[in-house]
């Protein structure tokens, strides 16, 4: 069950669909998209539609797929699981949805019908979104083109569809509420900090877990050796010997925006494609909000995920 529940954690931001996907939806430059800026209310969803990476999990990988039409598998140990239609269809998508609706999906983890999500969907990190940019993310979403695309079934066990069992473990490990502000910090750390927690939910992939299946709160961002597709997610704290210690921030920005190493080397995997895909998106200040927090977290000597 451990090893499902990682998976889980996991797969949504980890699964990123190839970069031509995104041109699917129409095209707004980061520095004009960004929270904040003068532009409408469904370009600023479009911001925070890239930097959380919806569109990987939400269109299949088939040719032809229509985007966030759903079909995409992630698979786990106990299964697969498809991700559901979250255009604005009313009868097979999000149409009937309002946004309370909404808020209680990414804030909660529970539908409109009252059933609680599996936490393939990062809920657990999307909690700590601020109200405005869930708003921004539902009008984006209900702008985009309507797609009749019937939900698959998960093809999963019968003892793992007892939705029940996900009510309890979101009653002892869902901490619901919006990533609060530290007041010792500056306003560029508290960005970073929103942008890695909330949005680009790094802890998801980059984090151990206990035997629960849930995040080792005191281990967050460490890395983790058995991480999403089985691939070993690197340390992100400050240690110098297997995390991003050694790094100048000049060199992590850059890293960040094209996946270019200070080594010469590039982002391999599916780190590639979540940089492709979506943190080269974040504006410049965003990126250097983002690297300030990372480069602040203490130092964690992990010598399983030296390379």
């Amino acid at each position: 069950m451990p090893r499902f529940l990682l998976s889980l954690g996991c797969a949504c931001f980890a699964l990123a669909a190839a970069t031509s996907l995104f041109a699917q939806t129409p095209a707004v430059s980061a520095a004009s998209a960004a929270p904040g800026s003068a532009l409408s209310l469904e370009q600023h969803g479009q911001y925070v539609f890239r930097v959380a990476g919806c569109l990987s999990c939400h269109t299949a990988v088939e040719k032809g797929a229509v985007a966030l039409a759903g079909g995409r598998a992630l698979k786990t140990p106990f299964g697969d699981f498809y991700s559901p239609n979250i255009t604005p269809h009313p009868e097979h998508g999000i149409g009937r949805w309002s946004l309370e609706d909404f808020t209680a999906a990414l804030r909660e983890g529970v539908s409109p019908d009252g059933y609680d999500y599996y936490p393939v969907f990062p809920y657990t990190s999307y909690t700590r979104m601020r109200t405005d940019d869930i708003a921004a993310l539902h009008a984006y979403l209900r702008a985009q083109p309507s797609a009749a695309a019937q939900n698959r079934e998960h093809d999963i066990p019968w003892y793992v569809r007892w939705r029940f069992f996900n009510w309890l473990w979101k009653l002892v490990f869902l901490d619901v509420g919006v990533q609060a502000e530290d007041s010792a910090r500056t306003p560029v750390w508290n960005r970073g900090a929103y942008i890695a927690n909330a949005l680009a939910h790094c802890a998801e992939c980059h984090s151990p877990r206990g035997l629960s299946g849930a995040i080792d709160k005191d281990l967050r961002m460490v890395g983790a050796v058995d991480g999403p597709e089985g691939e070993s997610a690197p340390n992100l704290t400050s240690d110098k010997a297997t995390g991003i210690g050694r790094w100048e921030k000049i060199d992590l920005n850059y890293y960040l925006e094209s996946g270019a190493t200070p080594g010469g080397d590039y982002a391999g995997g599916l780190m590639a494609e979540v940089i492709e895909n979506g943190l080269s998106f974040l504006t410049g200040s965003d990126r250097e909000a983002l690297v300030e927090y990372l480069i602040s977290l203490p130092a964690v000597h992990r010598p399983e995920l030296a390379h």
